[in-house]
Order: structure tokens, then sequence, then C-alpha cells
């Protein structure tokens, strides 16, 4: 029995002593800032709304690209009836100026085109990344040359130029969600690919991978046993970065003309049509807005909180720089006390001595 009950014991604290793992250390750091947890939240309740706006007009009632002309007052200009935009029972969110189309309708289908635009082109852009950066990193001083060029002139590609040119030239039986989604993968890649050849050439000079190499591996398997687990963290990091900025140039450009078209709803294209309701109809152009920045800041904040949970380093820095502002805080406030007793006893003695 006691026997039994030792070994219990032993178990149990081997099982409390065993470290945890990479991925587990990962998610604790990530859950212990409290700014993550919440963005990541709004986040997900966001792509939640986009995936289910089908189910959420249905429960308005409402289609994104229905006109409503007896909603809108035609003598003012088509300003919008009733107070807030139109909000009422049957259109939470009021109605779009001069169409009377269901705004809220068309802020969750707008969503899930931002969005979807979004995380496509990060996909793209972080396939093209790596591939090339790796074959940079591995194919030899020719293809680091080639291919270091080629990424020096993809960097140096105006994004509007390039997108006006094939606006120009693609017919417009090509979806403009995939084109734009397209243009920004094609145009985007240059700052993974460089974070990858500078990541792999620093790794491949370290002792593992130089072994595996000479024990005749060959440079796919030396570039998916050893590279890519070691490249995880940085590639991860920056993809959750290049989303928010993903959603940003989508919106430029839909604002600038050159994105989505009518009738396809996305933030961008709601806030160019918005820019002349400012003053007659403000929610036209805030709600649009506000939905932009909260999913930019959203996401900027996980980012963040995705580089300092695979970076300790960071957070261990920031740690020391609390503590050493802090004792040197606490030392300023203890040397003017010392400072301010001093003087007092001083004060004290000379009266003692006039006396």
């Amino acid at each position: 029995m006691s026997e039994a009950l030792l070994a219990s014991e032993k178990g149990a604290a081997a099982q409390v002593a065993a470290p945890s793992s990479g991925a587990r250390q990962f998610w604790q750091r990530l859950r212990a800032q409290r700014a993550v947890t919440v963005a990541a939240v709004v986040f997900a309740l966001l792509v939640l709304v986009a995936l289910t706006a089908p189910l959420l007009t249905a429960l308005e009632g409402q289609d994104p690209n229905a006109f409503h002309p007896a909603l809108v007052d035609s003598a003012a200009g088509g300003v919008p009836k009733g107070s807030f935009g139109g909000i009422s029972g049957d259109h939470w969110l009021g109605v779009e100026p001069q169409t009377g189309r269901d705004l809220f309708a068309r802020l969750v289908y707008g969503a899930r085109v931002s969005l979807g635009v979004a995380f496509i082109a990060t996909l793209v852009q972080v396939f093209i990344g790596v591939a090339l950066g790796l074959l940079a990193a591995l194919g030899g001083r020719w293809a680091d040359q080639v291919v270091s060029r080629f990424t020096d002139v993809v960097v140096a590609l105006p994004l509007l130029v390039i997108s006006l040119g094939l606006i120009a030239i693609v017919p417009d039986s090509v979806p403009r969600p995939m084109l734009i989604t397209f243009v920004i993968a094609v145009v985007g890649w240059s700052g993974t690919s460089k974070i990858v050849r500078s990541s792999a050439l620093s790794l491949k000079s370290l002792d593992y991978v130089s072994a595996a190499r000479l024990s005749g591996w060959g440079r796919l398997a030396v570039a998916r046993r050893e590279l890519l687990p070691a490249l995880a963290a940085p590639v991860i990091t920056y993809g959750v970065l290049l989303v928010p900025a993903n959603v940003s140039i989508e919106a430029a450009l839909s604002f600038l003309g050159v994105g989505i078209k009518p009738p396809t709803p996305s933030w961008g294209q709601m806030l160019t049509e918005a820019n002349t309701w400012y003053q007659s109809a403000p929610t036209y152009l805030l709600l649009p807005a506000g939905f932009l920045f909260v999913t930019v800041l959203s996401l900027t904040v996980v980012g963040e909180g995705v580089r300092t949970a695979l970076d300790p380093r960071a957070a261990s820095r920031l740690k020391v720089g609390v503590k050493s502002r802090k004792s040197r805080e606490s030392r300023k406030s203890r040397e003017s006390r010392e400072s301010r007793e001093h003087l007092e006893s001083r004060k004290s003695l000379e009266k003692e001595a006039s006396k």
C-alpha cells in the first residue's frame, strides 16, 4: 500500500515537474495578454458575422441589393427618412442615401468581401514568399542573385498603377474580388521572401542543418524537415500582421474607385459612396469606417501579441524595462525623502544652536 502511494506521488511530482511543450507555452503567453484576448474575441465576432451574413440578413428580412426608394427623401437629395439614417425595426442600421438599400445587410456582406480578400491574399503572399525565400537561400549563388534582384523590383512596383493597368486590361467578366486578391498577392509577397531568405541563411550555418546536408539529405528535405519548423515563428508573425495591411489596401483601392465595383458591397466601396454624405447622412460614413477601424486595430493587436508570445525575449525585455523604471522611480523618491529629512534635521540643529 505504501509502495503504491509512493509511486503515485512520484508520478504526480513528475507530471508537475515535466516542462510544457512549446505550443503550450505559446498559448499560455498569448492568453496572459488581456488585450490580445479581447482583440481576438472581437475579430472572431467579425469573422462570425461575415460567415453568417446570409443568416443575419434573412433574420432581418432584407436583401443587400434591394432598392427602397420610398425610404429616402427625393426632395432633399435622397437623404434617408427618419432619424439616424432611417433606423427602424425593419432596417437595423438604417438605409443608404438615394438607393434606400439596407445598410446592415451591405455591411455584413461587405465584411465577407473585405476579410475574404485579405485572408486569401495573405495566404498566397506567404506561400510565394516562403517558396522564393527558400529558393534564394538554398539554390546557390546564382539563384540567390536572381531571386533577390527580382524581389527588389517587386518591392519598387507601385500597387495603384498595377491595379489601374490590370483593370484596364482584364475584362469585366472577371470578378473584381478575385482580381483585387490577385493584385495584392502578386505585389505583396516581397516582405515575406526577404524575411525567409535572411532567416534561412542564418539557419543554414547551424550545426544540425549542416549535419542534415552532410548526411545526404536533398535541399527539399532540409527545407521541409529542418528549416520550415524554425521559420514558423517569423512567418506566422509577419502573416498575421499582413492581414490588417491587406484589409486596408483593399479598402483604399475600392475607395479610389479601382477596387470592388457596385453592386458588390465592400467596406472600401461603401466609403467611396459615402464620401459626399458625411454631413447629411453621417451614419453612412461612420459605420463602414468604424468596422474597418475595429478590424484593423484588433488584427494589429493580435499580431503584436503573437510576435511577443513567439519571442519570449521581447516580453522579458519589456518586464526588465518596467522593473528598472520602477526601481529608478523608487530610488529617486527615496533620495528625495532622505534629502528632506536631512534638511529638516539640519534646520532643527541650527535652531538649537541659536538658542
